[in-house]
């Protein structure tokens, strides 16, 4: 019975959100969509002179990859700034990447971040899917020509989310790296722009 007054009230307000894992892994994944960039240095050597091309301006798809970079490095900044509802905070920490053992009960306010970051996160997931499209397709056509430098850098990143589902790390280690990795990507989609062939 020696309850502080406060503690009734907290427990009171509180809710069990969907997964934080459901949040965290389309994130990713949009990451592991821009990343997927490291590919076309190689596969696009054999491409068909024949092949239609894309109608989109490249400067326009480089500087859209590069909005959905930089949306990316905040989603994670977003998980990092609330760790007990994204990172897996408490009892949980310790835990591998593993869906139905890091969701705490949560207070309203919370629950309202859950939902909003889901529908960012899925806007950026089909966004950065699109650009990173229509980056490959404008590599492909030669109207970016950078060096394979850069294809290996973004091959590093895309290794650096595999680790992350292969080993099965913490959520917390999940998010901390998936920030990097945007902060990482915003750098090498500014690079690969200085290497837009002019129009």
């Amino acid at each position: 019975m020696s309850k502080s007054q406060s503690e009734p009230a907290d427990e009171a307000d509180t809710r069990m959100p969907p997964d934080p894992f459901a949040a965290v892994l389309p994130a990713l994944a949009a990451l592991g969509a821009i990343t997927s960039i490291a590919a076309i240095n190689w596969s696009g050597e054999g491409k068909l002179a024949t092949r239609a091309r894309t109608k989109r301006k490249t400067a326009a798809a480089l500087r859209d990859l590069e909005t959905c970079c930089l949306g990316l490095a905040e989603i994670f900044r977003r998980f990092q700034r609330h760790p007990r509802v994204f990172a897996g905070e408490g009892g949980q920490a310790a835990a591998p990447l593993k869906f139905g053992v890091h969701g705490q009960r949560i207070r309203a306010d919370a629950q309202r971040l859950y939902l909003q970051l889901m529908n960012d996160i899925a806007s950026m997931l089909v966004l950065a899917a699109q650009n990173a499209f229509d980056v490959m397709t404008a590599i492909e056509d030669g109207d970016i020509d950078a060096p394979e430098e850069i294809f290996f850098a973004f091959g590093e990143q895309q290794d650096r989310l595999n680790t992350v589902l292969q080993s099965r790390v913490t959520l917390r280690v999940a998010v901390d790296t998936g920030a990097d990795v945007a902060e990482r990507l915003v750098t090498l989609v500014r690079e690969l722009k200085t290497y837009q062939k002019p129009a």
